[in-house]
């Protein structure tokens, strides 16, 4: 596996590293003791799909507070999207800095989302699919969220939105005073 680092405190793109001959290829997509040496959670605890029927889609922005720590690693499978995390820890030199990366079947990256990030995508083709391998479980009480185009996160999504969840359309804007103390718990001591 190849790791770029994308700007982004503990975040980074993996591209598989190719072995190939005239069958096609053969590529390592996870690697437990990898990952931990590039300080990622390489525990996968969940995994789940995501499907978008239509080009222009946005699900986001979400991330967890503590005690939850989900972290994400996506692939695309099937289309293209353009997925966009935000460093949401007031500790990081990164807070609040977004890196926006296009992940598509065609070139097999995948992105790691560490905990406390914000997450979204916009698809860029229809019929897009996506793969999340989670490193905790899913906890509603510990999710929280805020509009995909909240001005604290500066970002430049390339089409306005074709489809938006009632629940994506409802988050409050990003508030960072409460945040500041539901990630109190979190901080490097």
């Amino acid at each position: 596996m190849i790791f770029h680092d994308i700007g982004l405190v503990d975040a980074w793109v993996i591209e598989p590293e190719r072995f190939a001959d005239d069958r096609g290829f053969f590529a390592r997509i996870g690697d437990r003791e990898v990952f931990a040496r590039h300080g990622m959670v390489p525990d996968a605890v969940q995994t789940n799909l995501s499907y978008s029927i239509r080009a222009a889609t946005v699900r986001g922005m979400h991330w967890t507070v503590p005690p939850a720590r989900e972290s994400k690693t996506i692939r695309v499978i099937r289309g293209a999207v353009l997925d966009v995390i935000v460093d949401l820890r007031p500790w990081s030199p990164t807070y609040l800095q977004h890196a926006a990366v296009e992940l598509s079947a065609e070139n097999r990256r995948a992105i790691y989302v560490p905990p406390y990030f914000a997450h979204g995508h916009q698809t860029l083709t229809d019929d897009s699919e996506m793969l999340y391998v989670m490193g905790d479980t899913y906890s509603p009480e510990q999710e929280r969220g805020a509009p995909f185009d909240d001005p604290a996160f500066g970002i430049d999504w390339p089409r306005p939105p074709s489809i938006l969840s009632d629940k994506d359309r409802a988050w409050p804007a990003f508030d960072p005073d409460r945040h500041a103390a539901e990630m109190a718990a979190a901080a490097p001591a």
